[in-house]
């Protein structure tokens, strides 16, 4: 019988080898609804049910052959190009994303991860006023994320489609997609609101523990 592992990221590795399926698309950490009215469940549907899920198969189809069939989806991310890349990429980009997401978000009002984002950018709020510009800005497809590296400094930066922080070594703490099927069911093409309407979703709790290493 086929089992599976689901990392912190909620990534799901099946090891269903011999059905040619060696990733499987993780559950949503939170019911289709649960982030009405900043994210609707028509949208979670289509985000994750189709584009997520697309992604997936065709990882699955891609990695049959290339030597990296074994690999964590991490360290396919790591080596690979082309096509396998931008499928892996995506495949753990949307399961890292829906992480960052929860109906009950609750703002750190202290701990290791607000003196970071204070040290680096001043107070929360400046953070979020300068990851929303790099949101707001970034042309086309692509994400912003927010990533510690080594030394625990903080790096806030926008990455084209499906280019993802672990491909130089970097953390990943938060990310949003702004994809434009990420948000245009519900917003249309005004990308702003979809940003503020993320502010009132974002899992604080799975940031921090990303930053103090508690999930990893």
């Amino acid at each position: 019988m086929a089992t599976s592992k689901t990392t912190s990221t909620g990534q799901t590795r099946s090891t269903a080898k011999s059905a040619g399926k060696y990733y499987s698309l993780p559950a949503l950490p939170f019911a289709k609804d649960a982030l009405e009215p900043h994210v609707s469940a028509e949208t979670m549907e289509y985000h994750h049910d189709k584009h997520h899920k697309n992604y997936v198969d065709k990882l699955n189809e891609l990695i049959k052959g290339s030597g990296m069939e074994n690999l964590s989806l991490e360290d396919v991310i790591r080596q690979a190009e082309g096509p396998l890349f931008n499928n892996a990429a995506q495949a753990w980009n949307h399961a890292f994303f829906w992480n960052c997401l929860t109906p009950k978000s609750q703002a750190p009002k202290g701990g290791e991860l607000r003196e970071a984002i204070e040290k680096t950018f001043g107070s929360l709020e400046q953070f979020k006023k300068k990851f929303s510009e790099e949101a707001e800005s970034l042309f086309g497809s692509g994400y912003v994320w927010l990533s510690k590296n080594d030394a625990g400094d903080l790096i806030l930066e926008q990455r084209k489609d499906a280019d993802n922080p672990l491909v130089d070594g970097l953390s990943p703490l938060l990310t949003l997609d702004v994809w434009e099927h990420a948000y245009y069911i519900d917003y249309r093409n005004v990308r702003k609101e979809f940003i503020a309407g993320f502010w009132k979703v974002v899992n604080w709790k799975f940031v921090e523990g990303r930053y103090v290493g508690e999930l990893h």
